[in-house]
């Protein structure tokens, strides 16, 4: 099949979508150079970095096809020459120097128009969106209702994350747990409601189990948790062990993703165990995604239950205060639950 040499494909992509990817997939197919340029105004919410990154992500396998931005603030208007003249330019200087197209892939009435102005052939696919019934504009509406339309980078950006934070045995992965399971009880894209675990307290079941196990080695008394050993690295473990989680789960999920903890909370349990939280956990947790919302779990009417990995009973409500004081220090939306199982999951959907 003959092929064209350079084929070129813009748009928005906000966000990124299955309509855009079949047009960039029959470009690649049609074409033995494909350039991608995503056109990004200021005053978008999604920033054109995160696009790029999906973009790049989603077509890392193809080594033809470049995915490259700009920023476009001028107004959209097909009838004024100027403004077409104002767009192309910023197109053309996406580009590499010198650089000749001989396509134009688009899925709008303005393609043709378009390919003219690059005095190249134009090839408009699915304009009535029958092939791939969704548009940017509706993804941005109503996420939830093209979450199958998303590429799992796409997923874990717009994903709503909801993080339940608290001291020992105040029902935290009780309330995660259960929030998890009404949430998948909604059915569609919700039944994908991620759960993200605590990596900390595996972690402690670890460190726990290699101690025992030298102990036995040495024929020395079986440690109790309390007498484990906890320093730097072991946090700096965690973070990473719980970013990587959330991501995972993230991809994989719904609209909706719900955390038994997260690198804020870790500071807060490096402070416990370390008398300090280090300048690269606060700095991780500053980095982290959104949070819609954060769920702090108190001791009120919750008897502490020792399971073998605890031993802050006297340190519940210190954590307690702790966790308010950080969490209006942060900045992120959060409520604080009381009453039973039922009683917690109503209040934090509703806050939801």
């Amino acid at each position: 099949m003959s092929r064209f040499a350079h084929a070129l494909v813009i748009g928005k992509f906000y966000p990124p979508h299955a309509g855009h990817h079949f047009l960039i997939r029959s470009a690649a197919d049609a074409a033995r150079q494909v350039t991608v340029v995503v056109m990004a105004a200021d005053s978008e919410h999604i920033p054109l970095a995160d696009r790029l990154g999906w973009l790049r992500e989603s077509w890392r396998d193809d080594p033809h096809v470049r995915v490259v931005g700009t920023v476009d603030n001028i107004p959209v208007d097909y009838e004024d020459p100027d403004i077409w003249d104002g767009h192309v330019a910023l197109m053309r200087a996406a580009l590499r120097p010198g650089e000749q197209v001989d396509a134009v892939f688009s899925s709008e009435d303005y393609g043709v128009e378009l390919a003219r102005r690059f005095d190249a052939a134009p090839v408009v696919l699915d304009l009535g969106r029958a092939t791939f019934p969704v548009s940017g504009t509706a993804v941005r509406a109503d996420p939830a209702a093209h979450w199958a339309d998303l590429e799992p980078a796409v997923r874990a950006g717009l994903a709503r994350r909801v993080v339940v934070v608290g001291a020992e045995s105040t029902g935290t992965t009780t309330l995660s747990r259960d929030l998890a399971a009404a949430l998948r009880a909604r059915g569609g894209p919700h039944a994908l409601t991620g759960w993200v675990a605590e990596y900390g307290r595996e972690l402690t079941a670890a460190k726990l189990a290699v101690a025992r196990a030298r102990a036995v080695r040495a024929g020395a008394p079986a440690p109790t948790v309390d007498r484990l050993d906890w320093d730097e690295a072991d946090f700096a473990l965690v973070r990473r062990r719980q970013a990587e989680a959330e991501e995972r789960a993230a991809r994989a999920g719904g609209p909706l993703l719900v955390c038994d903890t997260d690198l804020l909370a870790t500071a807060v349990w490096e402070e416990r165990y370390l008398g300090r939280t280090g300048p690269a956990t606060w700095a991780a947790a500053r980095a982290q995604p959104p949070r819609a919302l954060y769920v702090l779990t108190t001791e009120d009417g919750v008897p502490f239950e020792d399971d073998g990995l605890r031993d802050g009973e006297h340190l519940r409500t210190w954590m307690t205060g702790r966790f308010r004081e950080v969490l209006a220090a942060h900045g992120a939306p959060w409520t604080e639950v009381r009453g039973g199982r039922a009683e917690r999951v109503a209040a934090v959907l509703a806050a939801l």
